[in-house]
C-alpha cells in the first residue's frame, strides 16, 4: 500500500526525527508539509503510514503499539505497524510512505504536493475582499477549515488581516466597534455550536447600534444536519433576529452571489449578515469560469434628499426660533462638518448623546458636552433654557432623555426613527449631510437667533470649576474618578480614538473626560460589560489601514474591573498581535455600578464584589507593560509612559468607588 510515484509527479523528503527521537514500540504524529503522517518505531524499523483511520479518521499517530499491533485511538481498530495492514485479511488497511536513515537522522519521502483547486470558498473569500472586507477577527476550529484556508490564501495575497481571537464575543464585538467607527463591515469566524453561540452578544451590539458586520459560522455535514450530530444546532433559528440576512451555503448556491447579498445587506441596512457554511460545502471544487463578486452596480448613492414640505416646515420653525440647540447621536458621526457649519449660522450649541460623545470638540464655542445621564449639567441647561430643538441621528433613549416638553425638528435616515417614542413638530426624512446643506441655504441670511456663545463659555466655567473642585477628595481608598478623568484629559492625544465599556467608570468618563478631537466607542443601546477592549482590537485594526481618517491614530480602552475581568484573555490577543492599545483599568474590586444602583433601590449590597488580581502584574505577565496607580500623583507619569509605549499598555488605577 505504499503510496508510489508517477512520472509526472516528483517525490520530496522530509526530516520528521532524529535517530533516538522516537523509543522502540512508539509511534507520533509527524508533519511532512501540510500534511501528518503516523511514524512507528517497530522491530528496529522506522515506518510512515497515513495518519487518518479509514474508518473513522481517527489519528493514528496518537494511537499505541500494543501486542505488535497499532491501535487506532478512537475505535480500537488494529494495524501492522510497518505494513499497515489489518489482520485477518482486511482490505481496510492505510497507506504508506518510504523511509530513509540518513546520517542527520529519519526522512519520510512524499509525493509533491499537488497544485491547490479553486473551491467555492475561495471564490467567496475573494468575494468578501472585492467588497472591502479587510479585516477578520475569529477562532479557526474543525466545522470551518476549508473556509479558514480560503480566508488564508487572501490574507497571504494582502487582501485582508486575519486576528485570532481567544473568544469569539471579542470576535463579534472588535466587528462591531469596528463598523461604528469606519461604517464599513469587518467579518467574524467561528465554528458550529459553542463558537457561533458565542458571536452572539457582540452580534447584537451591532444589531441594535446599527453597525454593519458579516458573521461566517461553520456548520455540520449536512448529511448529519437533523439528528443531533456533535455540535450541531440550528443557527438560523440561534441567530433569529440578529441577523438582518442569514443563509445557508449550500453545494447548489450562487456561491459569490451569496455574498453580494451578504455584504450589500450588512451596508445598505447597517446590521449583521450572516452564512452558514456546512463543513463538506467548503472545499466543493469551484466551476471553471466561477467568477467572485464585488459592489460594482450593486450599490445605489445614499445622498437621498428629504421631502420638500418637510423642509419648509422645519425652516419655518428654524427662522422664528430664538435659542435653538442641536443635538446630535451617533447617526451623525459621519455628517458633523456640515452640522457645525449650520450650528454656527443658528447660533445654536450643540449638545451630543452618550453614543454621541467627542462629535464636537468640549473647547468649541458652541459644543455643550453629554446629555443625560452620563452627562455635563452644561447640556441639560441648554436644553431646558432653549426654544427649538434640532435633532440629528439620535435614538431618544432614556438615558439621553431628550425632553418631550420642547418642540423638535428631527432628522434621520431611518424613517421608522422618526418620532419612534412620542410625536415630534417636524419628522424629517432625509440623509444628515443632504438635508444640512438644503437647511443652509434655505436659511441663509433668515434666522434671528440670539449668540448664545457667551453663555456657553460661563456654563463651562461653573462646571469646570465644580470638577476642579473634587480633585483633592481622597478617603484613603483610592483616587477619586474626577482626578483619573482629569489626567487622562491631559495626556491622551487630542486625536485618539477611546473604546469605553459600561458602568461606574463610563458614567465618569462622560462627565470628566474633556474631547477635544478624540472618537468614542460604546455599547450603546445593549450596554454591553467587557466591550472595551475587543472593542480597541477592531478599532486598532482601522488604523492600520491607509483610511487617512484613522491611519496612525492612538487607540485607548477604558474599563473597570469588572468590564476588564470579561475579555482579559484578548490582551493576550493585542500582544500577539502587537496592538498599540493603552487599557485603563479603573479598579475599585465592585461591580459598581450595581453596588449604587442596589444602594438606590434600598435593596442590600449583594455580591457585589470582585476577587482581583494585581493587573498590572497580569499585563506583564502576558508581555504588555503593566503599571499600577494608587495615588492621584502617580496618574500623569503612568499615563505618559504608557501611551509612549510602543505596544499593549495597561494602567491599573486603584480606584474608590464611592468617589464617582
Amino acid at each position: 500500500m505504499s503510496q508510489g510515484t508517477t512520472a509526472s509527479t516528483r517525490r520530496v523528503w522530509y526530516k520528521v526525527a532524529d535517530h533516538d527521537e522516537l523509543p522502540e514500540n512508539r509511534v507520533k504524529p509527524v508533519t511532512c508539509g501540510v500534511q501528518t503522517i503516523c511514524l512507528t518505531h517497530f522491530k528496529g524499523k522506522f515506518s510512515a503510514l497515513s495518519n487518518k483511520c479509514p474508518h473513522q479518521g481517527g489519528p493514528l499517530g496518537e494511537g499505541s503499539i500494543e501486542n505488535g499491533l497499532l491501535r487506532c485511538p478512537w475505535h480500537g481498530w488494529d494495524f501492522d505497524p510497518i505494513t499497515g495492514l489489518p489482520p485477518g485479511g482486511y482490505d481496510d488497511g492505510v497507506p504508506t510512505f518510504p523511509v530513509e536513515m540518513r546520517d542527520d537522522g529519519v526522512y519520510v519521502g512524499l509525493d509533491e504536493e499537488a497544485p491547490h483547486v479553486r473551491t467555492v470558498t475561495d471564490v467567496m473569500a475573494k468575494s468578501l475582499t472585492n467588497w472591502g472586507v479587510r479585516q477578520v477577527f475569529g477562532m479557526v476550529g474543525h466545522s470551518n477549515l476549508g473556509l479558514a484556508d480560503a480566508l488564508r490564501l487572501e490574507e497571504e495575497a494582502g487582501n485582508l488581516t486575519y486576528y485570532g481571537i481567544r473568544h469569539e464575543g471579542a470576535a463579534s464585538f472588535a466587528c462591531s466597534a469596528y463598523g461604528k467607527l469606519t461604517g464599513r463591515p469587518a467579518a467574524c469566524l467561528a465554528i458550529a455550536g459553542p463558537g457561533a453561540t458565542n458571536l452572539l452578544t457582540g452580534l447584537w451590539d451591532a444589531n441594535v447600534d446599527r453597525s454593519p458586520v458579516i458573521a461566517l459560522t461553520g456548520q455540520v455535514d449536512t448529511q448529519v444536519l437533523g439528528p443531533g450530530a456533535f455540535q450541531e444546532i440550528d443557527l438560523v433559528a440561534a441567530f433569529g433576529k440578529v441577523a438582518q440576512w442569514s443563509q445557508s451555503v449550500l453545494h447548489t448556491s450562487k456561491h459569490a452571489e451569496l455574498i453580494n447579498l451578504a455584504c450589500k445587506t450588512a451596508i445598505l441596512n447597517r446590521g449583521v449578515s450572516h452564512l452558514i457554511f456546512p463543513d463538506e460545502v467548503q472545499t466543493l471544487e469551484a466551476e471553471e469560469d466561477a467568477e467572485a463578486g464585488g459592489p460594482a452596480g450593486r450599490l445605489t448613492g445614499r445622498a437621498i434628499a428629504p421631502p420638500q414640505d418637510a423642509v419648509d416646515d422645519a425652516c419655518q420653525h428654524l427662522e422664528n426660533a430664538k435659542r435653538p440647540v442641536i443635538i446630535v447621536g451617533h447617526g451623525a458621526r459621519f455628517d458633523m462638518p456640515a452640522v457645525l457649519e449650520l450650528a454656527e449660522m443658528l447660533n445654536a450649541p450643540v449638545l451630543t448623546t452618550f453614543k454621541g460623545k467627542g462629535l464636537i470638540s468640549d473647547h468649541h464655542p458652541l459644543g455643550c458636552g453629554v446629555l443625560g445621564r452620563s452627562g455635563t449639567p452644561i447640556a441639560s441647561w441648554f436644553m431646558n433654557e432653549c426654544d427649538l430643538l434640532l435633532v440629528f441621528g439620535a435614538s431618544f433613549s432614556n438615558h439621553t432623555g431628550i425632553t418631550p416638553k420642547k418642540p423638535i425638528i428631527q432628522v434621520d435616515y431611518d424613517p421608522l426613527a422618526l418620532g419612534k417614542f412620542h410625536p415630534v413638530e417636524v419628522p424629517v426624512w432625509g440623509e444628515i449631510s443632504v438635508t444640512v446643506e438644503i437647511f443652509k441655504q434655505a436659511l441663509d441670511g433668515k434666522t434671528q437667533s440670539i449668540d448664545q456663545r457667551p453663555e456657553v463659555a460661563e456654563r463651562w466655567r461653573i462646571w469646570r470649576h465644580e470638577k476642579d473642585s473634587r480633585l483633592p477628595d481622597d478617603r484613603g481608598q483610592g483616587v477619586n474618578s474626577s482626578a483619573i478623568f482629569a489626567a487622562m484629559t491631559r495626556q491622551v492625544p487630542e486625536d485618539a480614538i477611546i473604546a469605553v465599556d459600561v458602568g461606574n467608570n463610563t458614567y465618569s468618563f462622560g462627565r470628566y473626560f474633556e474631547c477635544t478631537r478624540q472618537s468614542v466607542l460604546m455599547s450603546g443601546y445593549l450596554g454591553s460589560i467587557g466591550f472595551s477592549l475587543p472593542a480597541a482590537m477592531g478599532a486598532w485594526a482601522a488604523t492600520q489601514e491607509d483610511d487617512p481618517r484613522f491611519a496612525g491614530r492612538k487607540v485607548v480602552s477604558v474599563s473597570g474591573d469588572g468590564g476588564f475581568g470579561q475579555y482579559m484573555g484578548e490582551l493576550l490577543t493585542a500582544v500577539k498581535y502587537d496592538m498599540n492599545i493603552t487599557h485603563v483599568l479603573v479598579n475599585n474590586e465592585q461591580l459598581g455600578k450595581i453596588t449604587k444602583e442596589q444602594k438606590a433601590g434600598n435593596w442590600h449590597v449583594w455580591q457585589t464584589s470582585l476577587h482581583n488580581p494585581n493587573f498590572a502584574d497580569y499585563a506583564t505577565l502576558c508581555g504588555a507593560l503593566g503599571i499600577q496607580v494608587t495615588k492621584a500623583e502617580e496618574l500623569d507619569d503612568a499615563l505618559a509612559r504608557a501611551l509612549a509605549h510602543d505596544g499593549p499598555a495597561l494602567v491599573e488605577v486603584i480606584a474608590d468607588g464611592e468617589l464617582i
